[in-house]
């Protein structure tokens, strides 16, 4: 077969390597210590360097794939892709470096080799790679040809390419690693063929070729297609301050050149600033099924004419059979077909995986509305927009997103404009002089639209280049589209509903994450068996008064879901809230402070509030602290409170030394060798199958915390309160209620005593306090249907 240098390079050919590779083998023989200290080294780095390498591979690809294909955004990028290999599989990787690197014979040039670089114009270089692959070793390809800063690679009318700095136009992406597989499948299926004729001496000869042990070795791997794992890396977030490294170089070296001013610039601050690096393995590509008949009988006479993989890979010979030229021709064709179909495939399937993250929806957005003319958002807009584009986002199982928006804690306050992620970004828009907030609008100034040297462009305008990174995914795009539409559309049970979706979201990512093995010895001791996930409940034919429960301290919402379905049959609308750290594991609620209770208290009133024309909050115990705390804060539609069991002191005089022990964790926990004074205390619970058995010090501080802070806060509650506290309490102190009571700043305040002498009164429907409740609502604050 013969295809022009054009279509095979990987970055093109020249008579450098002729020259320099005398004996291609000898010459690029990886050194096995260089690798091993290499991975040891990055290993003992990684836990010192800013930037946090996460390796997407739930199927384990890494160890099936041969050939991995990435993009090309950073230097480092091509170090890390060894490591990461290598370090997972154990296997040596071959990746093709620019022949820059190998002009001088010197140190470095050496170590690179020693590594599996292999110069990317080598004459001999894809018959090299296809014969490493058959002895095992994997090879990483960067298909774009170099550094795709602008990340600019689909065009207006929807094709891939990118642009060359030494042509100094846009190119097709390299079709190298689509030649190398192609031809290396086409080479496997004339050694199957030639064992189907049972020619051992030729396969034998091709053993001894290759280096392999045995001719049964070399079927082995005939047998196996060869496998392309289009891949991808993304970097989150962007940066483009100057840091300490940066200003060093500068101050020292004086004005540098621009293009290594700017990769020092941005590359640094991926180093040594928190940045996410996602490397996500796509699905393995096979290049074909199969060789139909008379293509594996033309394959297996190549096999035995040609002597070298070189010669398969050129297989053109003065001295071929006129049978050969035939069958050679018909090769030949099919693959330069199939070539480009392949190149085009991997291309799509390694910008797809792209890990899509906060900057990539906002810059989208905002480019969008500029190519459509726009010159203003609303900041309102602004954050709906991208809300309702993350919650569209979610609902795609095929796109690759970004953890911070598979955590709804991570963007709770986006529609607010409270959230770090919003605040970075806005704050580099305005830096660069890309946007300007005026009384509550975002104006899309004129440099968004300017063009900018492919060696300023991060600096100068990084929406457009995490706009374009995110061109490829039409999933992605979509979403950010259809949220600009729709944006009006939303009204109160829409927004409510998408609320609700990020209450259960981020307890399933609270219960996946502290899952872990290592939380096992505690979590393992655990008795609870009902759920944690939080509910909605909405009757056909709903009242105007929604419901807001609140479970107590080391519960979950099971707490109080039967009283929620009563509550539901009875024609309200009712959520069941989790506390943040409840209805996971212990380990999540030993993290937590108090406010963060309180904030899942405003995420289900939230969610109500869009459902219903009035809410009331009805708590138990710690529940009912967080209810009468967020009633002081006068929200919105607030109907009034049912507090049942809520604490000022508690019956357990232990409770003041807590702040000690806590402070003794605090202090130990640092040790390496001792955890903690007492981090967990068993708990005795009246409902085992509910509550954690292992009750974290840290969350009784807490309790205590949120207790205090409740005291100087009843006074600014002036809504309905009704309270409800047991006679003989074991845990809360009966004379809470009534210190409650008297401090209540309402006259529509009521307390009814429960005569028990167990804590869970509301649970237990204790002298049927659950229908006591609901005829309050009902009287006191109308029960009328909403139908």
């Amino acid at each position: 077969m013969e295809i022009s240098s054009d279509d095979t390079a990987v970055d093109g050919v020249d008579d450098m390597g002729r020259e320099f590779f005398p004996d291609i083998a000898k010459s690029l023989e990886i050194n096995e210590s260089a690798c091993t200290w290499t991975v040891r080294a990055l290993t003992a780095l990684k836990q010192r360097l800013g930037v946090n390498i996460k390796l997407h591979d739930p199927d384990n690809i890494i160890h099936d794939g041969e050939i991995f294909l990435f993009n090309h955004f950073a230097r480092f990028e091509t170090v890390i892709s060894h490591y990461l290999i290598h370090k997972e599989t154990g296997a040596y990787c071959r990746s093709v470096a620019s022949a820059e690197f190998f002009a001088e014979d010197n140190k470095f040039s050496r170590y690179i080799r020693g590594l599996g670089a292999v110069p990317n114009n080598h004459p001999k270089l894809l018959p090299f790679l296809a014969a490493e692959i058959l002895r095992g070793r994997k090879v990483v390809i960067f298909p774009e040809g170099g550094m795709v800063k602008d990340r600019l690679v689909v065009d207006k009318r929807g094709e891939y390419n990118v642009y060359s700095r030494i042509a100094d136009e846009r190119r097709k992406h390299h079709s190298g690693a689509a030649v190398l597989s192609l031809t290396l499948d086409a080479f496997k299926s004339g050694m199957l063929q030639l064992h189907r004729m049972g020619d051992r001496e030729t396969l034998q000869r091709w053993t001894d070729e290759i280096g392999l042990d045995s001719v049964e070795a070399l079927l082995e791997r005939a047998r196996k297609p060869t496998l392309i794992v289009p891949s991808n890396i993304t970097f989150y977030p962007i940066r483009v301050t100057r840091h300490l490294l940066h200003q060093a170089v500068s101050f020292f070296g004086g004005d540098l050149p621009t293009q290594f001013s700017e990769e020092l610039l941005i590359e640094g601050n991926i180093l040594f600033k928190d940045t996410d690096m996602d490397i996500c393995l796509g699905e393995p590509m096979q290049s074909v099924d199969s060789w139909p008949f008379l293509y594996r009988r033309a394959l297996g006479r190549f096999a035995r004419e040609k002597k070298t993989m070189e010669a398969w890979f050129n297989r053109s010979s003065a001295r071929d059979s006129s049978i050969t030229r035939l069958g050679r021709h018909y090769v030949t064709k099919r693959l330069g077909r199939l070539v480009p179909i392949l190149r085009d495939e991997y291309m799509v399937k390694m910008y797809e995986r792209v890990t899509v993250n906060f900057g990539h929806l906002a810059s989208h957005l905002i480019m969008t509305l500029v190519e459509r003319s726009h010159t203003e958002i609303s900041r309102d807009e602004f954050y709906k927009a991208l809300y309702i584009a993350i919650k569209k986002l979610q609902k795609q199982p095929a796109v690759r997103i970004h953890r911070s928006l598979r955590k709804p804690s991570a963007y709770r306050g986006l529609l607010e404009g409270d959230t770090d992620d919003l605040q970075e970004f806005l704050s580099t828009a305005t830096q660069q002089e890309l946007l300007r907030e005026e009384d509550g609008i975002y104006y899309f100034l004129p440099k968004l639209r300017e063009k900018h040297d492919l060696d300023q462009i991060r600096i100068e305008n990084p929406i457009a280049v995490a706009a374009n990174e995110l061109a490829p995914v039409a999933l992605a795009t979509r979403a950010v589209h259809e949220a600009i539409v729709t944006l009006d559309h939303f009204d109160g049970p829409g927004w409510s509903q998408m609320h609700f979706d990020d209450m259960r979201m981020q307890f399933a990512w609270a219960k996946e994450k502290f899952s872990d093995e290592s939380y096992a010895e505690i979590n393992d001791q655990e008795t609870a068996t009902e759920s944690g996930e939080p509910y909605l409940l909405i009757p056909e034919a709903r009242k105007k008064l929604g419901i807001v429960l609140v479970h107590g301290f080391l519960a979950s919402p099971a707490e109080l879901k039967n009283f929620g379905e009563k509550l539901a049959e009875n024609g309200y609308p009712v959520v069941g809230v989790r506390l943040a750290g409840h209805g996971t594991s212990p380990w999540d609620l030993r993290g937590r402070q108090w406010q963060s209770w309180l904030e899942s208290v405003r995420d289900g009133y939230k969610v109500m509030a869009g459902l219903s024309e009035r809410v009331c909050l009805i708590g138990f115990s710690t529940g009912a602290t967080l209810s009468l705390m967020l009633s002081a804060e006068k929200p919105d539609k607030l109907a009034g409170v049912v507090s049942v069991s809520a604490a000022l002191k508690f019956m357990n005089s232990n409770m003041i030394f807590v702040p000690l022990l806590h402070g003794a964790n605090t202090i130990t926990k640092w040790l390496p060798s001792f955890e903690g004074v007492m981090p967990f205390r068993e708990n005795n619970s009246e409902h085992p199958q509910i509550n954690y058995r292992n009750m974290p010090m840290r969350g009784l501080f807490e309790l205590r915390r949120v207790v205090d802070e409740l005291g100087d806060k009843l006074g600014d509650i002036e809504c309905p309160v009704s309270l409800y506290q047991g006679t003989q309490d074991p845990v809360v102190d009966p004379k809470s209620a009534d210190q409650i009571f008297a401090k209540l700043n309402t006259n529509e305040k009521w307390l009814h005593q429960i005569p028990s002498k167990r804590h869970g009164i509301l649970s237990e429907n204790t002298d049927n306090v659950q229908e006591k409740i609901i005829e309050y609502l009902v009287s006191e604050m109308g029960g009328e249907s909403g139908r």
